[in-house]
This record gives structure tokens, sequence and C-alpha cells, in this order.
């Protein structure tokens, strides 16, 4: 009898689980089969954006059935859909009635928080940052937004400040504890013992007489030590924005194969030339020099491909850190006897310039050679987060369809620049040059991408050319681990900035006395290619450096190489 009601028991509980999966498919079923409520009420013809709205609720309360109601991407994409148009009043309306309709889920607060940004209102962005923070704690973006635009105001007169030394040293020791704590590979590259003593030394450095800019100067060097690319004072910003210009270094520089180069006199010409190369400044070999500035610049492990990335971007304001901010700059040039004496700046405007790449000056780009048997594929950014995928999507597969249609027999991809993204963009990407599953990370902080990913139907199936540099970072290094792991293509360039490992996951923080900001990575991911060195970026099948002379041509050299080799393959 006992057995009987255990069959009959088991028997209810299967129907249970069978009408509740059929009645899970068929509500999924019915909410694909619905009409999309967005493109309903975005047709009124010169309708304002008040009429839009009651025409939504109209259409909920008369055809609940009809219109898709249940799915939030809706009207988020409906929002983005006026925020891009740059109609933002209308934009923050759907929002607001996005968050009215879900205000239970983290991401129209967000949506919200942009638009109210974009419109600049810093106060309700900040208040639905924090809600949507406070709804999904892994928000990484509505964190460093809340952060940013807390601590937007920059107090650039301080460079001449001086705090305590007991303002100091608790700011000191806050942000070795903040280092340790927050960043979980902390102590990978450098011991316990030795991050303590470097701090500990940072602190006997200090006196009464410590300026503002010396110490943060030092912080630079503490949170470097961590050698984590994520754990950084970012790019240079504040202490760029405090500068003096009177105390800049006069001259526009580039570090190439360890020799630095004037590719602009600025206010000295006629006292040196463009294409000089500089042995000394201020009596001080140039090597010296870069060896001191490279302690302050965060990258992983020992790469210096990023680090002379970073010099090249801030050589007029970098180096007068590194020589403890000079009145007066000499230099010497190659070959060339006497020192010169610099005049000083009067005035500077940064010129940022990001890399020239081969025929594109979009994010996404695909080109032709005039053989027509080669193809160009630009990928600046992986950042195609959330409603922006579909952009990347969507370029890959039109991209690889046309290739797959013109017969293309060679694909060159080039990521010099890229500085990362989202880990969806390089797994996309990869289906298409895989021609086997492959799994992307073997570690992930929140188990993201550990399944296996398919190849994609259009697989391209040709010789594949991957240009690299030293600006490749966090993403890009994931990428090009997988690349280079699963033999998916000749690398051509420098060593890449990044590798198959990182502590991503950016958390912005602020030291409580001195304000500064700085942000640590929280989250380990890495890929399967974990045989790779870990210290070390991504390197090339051909290494190719672009020499003075290439530069200020604007010669592709790479491009140049890339191509012959295709020719000699």
């Amino acid at each position: 009898m006992k057995k009987q009601i255990k069959v009959i028991a088991q028997l209810l509980l299967l129907m249970l689980i069978v009408t509740s999966c059929n009645s899970q498919a068929s509500k999924n079923n019915d909410s694909k089969s619905k009409l999309s409520i967005a493109e309903a009420i975005s047709v009124l013809p010169n309708a304002t954006i008040k009429e839009t709205i009651d025409y939504y609720h109209k259409l909920k309360k008369e055809q609940p059935r009809t219109y898709n109601f249940d799915d939030e991407a809706e009207l988020n994409r409906l929002g983005y859909q006026y925020l891009n148009n740059g109609k933002i009043k209308e934009a923050i309306e759907i929002f607001k009635l996005l968050v009215s309709e879900f205000p239970n889920s983290s991401n129209p607060y967000d949506s919200l928080a942009e638009a109210y940004n974009t419109d600049g209102n810093t106060d309700l962005a900040i208040k639905n940052y924090e809600k949507s923070l406070e709804l999904n704690p892994k928000n990484i973006n509505a964190e460093a937004w809340i952060n940013q635009l807390k601590y937007s105001e920059y107090d650039a007169t301080r460079f001449y400040k001086k705090y305590s030394l007991e303002e100091y040293g608790q700011d000191l020791d806050e942000l070795g504890r903040r280092l340790t704590e927050v960043n979980p590979n902390a102590y990978k590259f450098i011991t316990k013992d030795a991050f303590w003593k470097a701090l500990t030394a940072k602190k006997e450095l200090l006196t009464e007489h410590t300026t503002f800019s010396e110490f943060i100067w030092h912080c630079s060097e503490i949170i470097a030590t961590i050698s984590c690319s994520h754990t950084s004072m970012g790019f240079f910003s504040q202490e760029r924005k405090m500068l003096p210009d009177s105390l800049r270094f006069p001259l526009r520089t580039r570090l190439l194969d360890n020799n630095l180069y004037v590719i602009n006199p600025l206010t000295n010409k006629g006292k040196v030339m463009i294409e000089d190369e500089i042995v000394e400044i201020n009596g001080i070999a140039i090597d010296t020099i870069k060896n001191e500035i490279y302690k302050h610049i965060s990258s992983q492990g020992e790469i210096e491909s990023s680090k002379k990335s970073f010099f090249n971007a801030h050589s007029t304001s970098i180096i007068p850190y590194a020589l403890n901010f000079p009145a007066s700059y000499n230099v010497r040039i190659k070959n060339q006897k006497e020192p010169i004496r610099l005049s000083q700046l009067a005035s500077y405007k940064d010129e940022f310039k990001s890399l020239s790449t081969y025929l594109c000056k979009e994010e996404l780009c695909l080109n032709y050679l005039e053989d027509n048997k080669t193809a160009i594929m630009t990928v600046s950014t992986f950042a195609f987060y959330g409603n922006r995928f579909p952009e990347f999507k969507n370029f890959m597969d039109v991209s690889f369809s046309e290739l797959s249609k013109k017969g293309i027999e060679n694909l060159i991809i080039d990521v010099r620049g890229n500085g990362g993204g989202t880990s969806d963009a390089g797994i996309y990407l990869i289906r298409y040059l895989s021609q086997k599953p492959f799994t992307y990370f073997s570690k992930s902080q929140f188990n993201e991408s550990l399944e296996s990913n398919n190849p994609h139907p259009n697989v391209f199936k040709g010789k594949v050319y991957a240009l690299i540099d030293g600006s490749g970072g966090s993403t890009t290094g994931h990428f090009m681990s997988l690349v280079k792991h699963l033999e998916l293509a000749t690398i051509v360039g420098e060593e890449l900035g990044s590798n198959q490992f990182c502590t991503g996951g950016q958390k912005m923080l602020r030291l409580p006395n001195t304000g500064i900001i700085y942000v640590v990575g929280r989250n380990t991911y890495e890929t399967i290619a974990t045989s790779l060195p870990i210290e070390r970026g991504i390197m090339p099948d051909h290494e190719v450096s672009q020499s003075i002379k290439d530069y200020l041509n604007h010669t592709d050299r790479v491009m140049e190489y890339t191509k012959a080799l295709i020719n000699k393959d």
C-alpha cells in the first residue's frame, strides 16, 4: 500500500513539473507572439511625448494581450532611440515610464540615470545610479558613474598645496589597505612583504614640505607595484590638470625602440629639429628617466609596451614629474656636445591622437585591398556593452557573410589601439575564426563564458593575420590569447599590452584627506590559454617596430609588412 502511495505521489509530482514547464513555455511563446508595444506607440504622427505615453496606457488597458508589455527591453530600446537622436527630454519620460513599469529591475534606473546625466542633471543621475546599484550590486557601470559624478569637481590649484604628515600617512595606509583588500591578486606579482616595505619607504620620504604634486607621484608608484593594468590612477588626468604650463617639458616627443625623438619643437623651433634624438635631459640619461617613469605606470606583469604607449601619450607632463618639476630644461641631442637650453611654454593644449589605423577612422570597419583577395577588418574597441552589443553582432554577421560571398582568401584583423571591452564581443569574433568548439574562460568571477562555444556557420576558412601593439588592453588580451592558443592567425606587430589574465571590474575609490581618485580591479578573469607566460603580453610571430621616419611620414610599417607577408605566403 505504501509503495502504491509513493508511486502515485511521484506521478503527481511529474505531472506538476510537466504542467509548470508547459505553462512557462506557453508564456514564453505567448510573449514572442505579441506585437511590439514600442513600435506601436512610436508611430503616432506628430504626437507629443505625453500623448505617446497616454497611448501606451490606453493600449495596456484595452489590449493587454495583444502587445508585449512584459519585456522591459521594449521601452528601453525606445528610450535609447530618443536619446541617440538628441531628444533627451523625451528619452527621460520614456525611461521614467520604464521605471514605473519595472520598479524592481536595475537596468531601467541605469538608463534613466544616463538620460539625466546627458541632460546635465547630476543629482538625479546619481540618485538613479544609486538605485540601480542597490538592486544589482554587480552593476559596475553604475558604481563607476556614481564616483565620477560625485567627485567630478577637481581642484586644479592644489599643485603646491601641503597637507600634514599625519594626513599623508593616513592616506598611504588607506591606499595600501584598499589595494590589498579589493584586488584579489594584489600579491601576484609582488610579495606581501615587498609591497608593505615599499609603502613604508614612501612614508619615510615624506616631510612637512612635501607638496600634493609630489605626494600623488608617490602614490602612483605604490599603485603600480601591484602590476595590474586595471588598478591605477587613470590616464594621468589628475596630474595633468594641475601642472602649470610653465613647468611642462617644452617639446613633444616619442619613444621608439628606447630612443626619445622630437616630433614637435613647440616654442623651441630653431633650437631643436623634428627627428632629433634626445640623449639627456638636465644631464640625466633618457634610459634613467624612462625607467623612473615606468615605475609609476600601471601595467600587467612586466609588460613594457603598454608603458611606452602611456609615456608617449603624456610625455610633456610625465617628464616633469619624473624630474621633480625643474624650473628650466636643458637637452643634449645625439652627436652634439653642448646641451641646448629650452624656452618654457606660455600655454599648452593636450593633443591626444588615437592610432591612425589603415583605411579606417571608425570603431569597426571592413575594407578590401585591390587584389580582391584580402580584407582588412579594423576592431578598435570591444566596448559594445548592453544595448550596443547588437551593433557589434550585426557588423560581424554582415561582414563575414560578405567575406564568404566574395571568396576572400586573406583576412587582416587590426586590433591595435583596442583598449578592450566586453568578453561577449571577443567570443563572438572568435566564433567566426575558430573552426572547432572552444571555451573562452578557464576562470571567471561570475562563472561567465565557461561553457563551450560553437563556430558560426559562416566561419572564415582562409588565412588570418592579426595586428597588435602595446595599447591593446583587457579583453583584447583575452581575445588575442585565444588567437595565439588556438593558432587562429599569424600575429604581427609588437608585444601586446595585455594577456590572458586580468583583474577587471574596477572599483573607483578616493583617498579621504587628499581626495586622490584611483581604481582597483576586483574580479579575476583568465582565459583557457594558461600555458602562456602571465607576466608578458601576447607576443607576435613577426615583431615589427616603427621607425621615427615611419611615424613622421605616417607609414604604417606593420600593415606594409603584413601585406608583403601575404604576397610571400
